[in-house]
């Protein structure tokens, strides 16, 4: 079952798997891309045969290096949707295998996963900074890593290895990048073969302490990036990323 070109989703002996597949731009998260994770969502969510979602990217290069800032350039964004990257909120367990670089919205979607498979050469970044554009969505991130080590993510812009994340507990596991589908299917089929009611209240119960945790965070969160989105700057950053130069920053 194919979503689009962009976004295949497939269900196979109860497991799901959604694969962005713009290997060619980096698995960037077009328009097609992120209506199609809604889409292959909302099917899962509803399909009694799928028990468990795996997502991850086509080849070995990119998870996702977040949202297309071409795309965004041509269209002049400001402020983005709440739900412009979908949140993957469904009751039942997804996975993330995490096959390179997960950046921007494409780090997100692992904050987002509730397990996650992390290839040896995947690395995570939050690169909002480098293009003076906003992330509310990390919002949560402090509960799930120590609050120093968001910090570092955020304001220097660089990336962290897999070995670190998996050091600091943002992810599950690292493997070789070849059985990185195999692990990720083996948890699948063991989560699948469990009382899916016990399932599903596991993962509500975790899921509720961090919403509830997180308060109105959220809120304030886009509060506190509206200005940064509105800039110059945010418009700057990703047409000098069309432009292949370096951005000339304003700071306002």
């Amino acid at each position: 079952m194919t979503s689009n070109s962009q976004l295949l989703y497939e269900v196979s002996d109860s497991i799901a798997t959604i694969t962005i597949n713009r290997a060619e731009a980096r698995n960037a998260l077009n328009a097609a891309v992120r209506n199609g994770i809604r889409e292959s969502l909302e099917l899962f969510t509803h399909d009694e045969n799928a028990r468990v979602l795996i997502i991850t990217g086509a080849g070995d290069i990119a998870f996702s290096a977040g949202a297309d800032l071409k795309e965004m350039s041509e269209q002049r964004l400001e402020v983005p949707e709440d739900d412009f990257i979908s949140d993957l909120k469904t009751p039942k367990p997804v996975i993330a295998a995490v096959n390179g670089l997960a950046f921007g919205g494409g780090f997100y979607l692992v904050q987002q996963a509730d397990l996650v498979i992390a290839a040896e050469h995947a690395t995570f970044g939050i690169t909002e900074a480098r293009h003076g554009r906003g992330a509310p969505w990390a919002a949560h991130l402090p509960l799930l890593i120590a609050p120093r080590v968001a910090l570092e993510l955020l304001l220097t812009a660089q990336p962290i290895s897999a070995s670190r994340a998996l050091e600091i507990g943002l992810v599950n596991k690292v493997v070789a990048s070849k059985a990185l589908m195999e692990t990720a299917r083996d948890m699948a089929v063991q989560i699948a073969a469990n009382a899916p009611l016990s399932v599903a209240a596991g993962k509500a119960m975790v899921r509720n302490t961090i919403e509830s945790t997180l308060g109105a965070g959220r809120i304030r969160a886009n509060e506190i990036w509206e200005p940064v989105y509105k800039s110059a700057d945010a418009q700057e950053g990703p047409r000098a990323f069309k432009e292949k130069r370096v951005p000339k920053w304003l700071g306002h």
